[in-house]
């Protein structure tokens, strides 16, 4: 099988053999499990195991009353104890039970830790404080497009920085991508629908992988008293990409409790259904109090689930490929002048299918205003000008 490099990976290779628990978690279908795999088969010892916990069999393996004999049910998977041991649990939601099993191992013998989960929401719980300082979270997305390039085979070397892809844009470049650009858009950015070259197969793998998180996390790991109103709110929010959500609005709309509708939010975004950004304000007060704006998980979810307009898409994927950058916020006047994005309260973008002057202008008035260093037009039309990036080189 042919494993394609993700952005992440370097950062995992530097944690092979340092102490601490490596935790990888994101939506289902996102990648996980090729990508442990892969470090799986860097590690350079022959006293590692990878297993299944959503396989009721290597279930058992921890089911010990006395943690000591888990190393005899490990020895049946070649694990011995002479030397220090790697082990990778896939998809551990599945088995809240470990999370004591794992803690005191890693307390008392000589082991390495890698575990995936589909829910930092489920993480949370599993993992009590007393995991704190033991282990490091990191965070798997659907593919960049600069990752989705990778998969189609065409290798780019594209900037890191967004001053570099402003001012090294071109335009020989952007004509060469912008089709499969418009594939990204349109299919997303989920590995196994970026693989399918049949339009009907790359349709047919998103039913499933939508299916496949509304019957494995929503019915499995929510406690959810009425899965019909949770199925509606989330129709209802696929629908609002890029705008403030109103929580009264969609508790008046659902017949539900606002306190019901937080709790689904919440869920939703734990799961990586759903990204719910903050205002940006100097005042953090403000911020925390501030009306979240919406994102979904993938473009090509959103395009397959619901009818949005060409301008809720690109700023969804706008979106997706800028959270690599760090923290975002975006800000809004009472007047409703806004900016998209703010990144690391340093940079502002706006997202535009067709950036012209008066946007980067408008940009440029409302960051000085509010203390941005930078301030960019990710734009889905060429532009040659200065302050304007194409969508396709994020």
């Amino acid at each position: 099988m042919q494993i394609y490099p993700r952005k992440i990976e370097k950062e995992l290779l530097r944690q092979l053999y340092t102490r601490e628990i490596i935790v990888l978690t994101g939506m289902r279908r996102v990648g996980k499990t090729t990508l442990y795999q892969y470090l799986f088969d860097k590690i350079e010892s022959s006293n590692k195991v990878f297993l299944d916990m959503e396989n009721p069999a290597e279930q058992r393996v921890f089911e010990e009353e006395d943690y000591n004999n888990i190393w005899s049910n490990l020895k049946e998977y070649g694990i011995g104890t002479n030397e220090r041991a790697y082990i990778f649990l896939d998809e551990i939601q599945a088995f809240p039970e470990i999370a004591k099993p794992i803690k005191y191992l890693y307390d008392h013998y000589p082991v390495k830790f890698f575990v995936t989960g589909s829910s930092s929401y489920y993480f949370k719980n599993l993992f009590p404080e007393s995991l704190a300082g033991r282990k490091f979270i990191f965070e798997l997305f659907p593919l960049t497009f600069g990752e989705f390039l990778i998969f189609k085979g065409k290798l780019q070397n594209l900037r890191e920085k967004l001053s570099d892809k402003d001012s090294e844009k071109n335009e020989t470049r952007y004509l060469k991508n912008i089709k499969l650009y418009e594939e990204y858009i349109q299919f997303g950015g989920f590995p196994g629908v970026v693989l399918e070259d049949e339009i009907d197969n790359k349709k047919r793998r998103l039913e499933d992988i939508f299916k496949s998180y509304f019957e494995k996390d929503v019915k499995s790991l929510a406690d959810l008293r009425d899965v019909k109103t949770f199925r509606d709110l989330l129709f209802l929010l696929m629908q609002r990409v890029g705008s403030k959500i109103e929580i009264t609005r969609l508790s008046s709309e659902l017949s539900v409790s606002r306190e019901t509708i937080y709790s689904y939010l919440s869920f939703l975004e734990g799961t990586y259904f759903i990204s719910l950004v903050k205002p940006f304000s100097r005042n953090v007060d403000r911020e925390v109090s501030g009306a979240r704006k919406l994102y979904l998980c993938d473009t090509g979810i959103a395009n397959h689930f619901s009818k949005l307009s060409g301008g809720q898409v690109f700023e969804n994927s706008v979106f997706s490929n800028l959270k690599g950058y760090g923290k975002i916020n975006y800000y809004q006047r009472r007047s409703g002048a806004e900016i998209d994005f703010i990144i690391n309260e340093f940079t502002g973008v706006e997202a535009k299918l067709k950036g012209v002057d008066a946007d980067l202008l408008k940009l440029g008035s409302l960051s000085k205003d509010v203390g941005l260093k930078e301030f960019y037009v990710v734009t889905k039309e060429f532009n040659q000008k200065q302050g304007f990036i194409p969508a396709p080189d994020l």
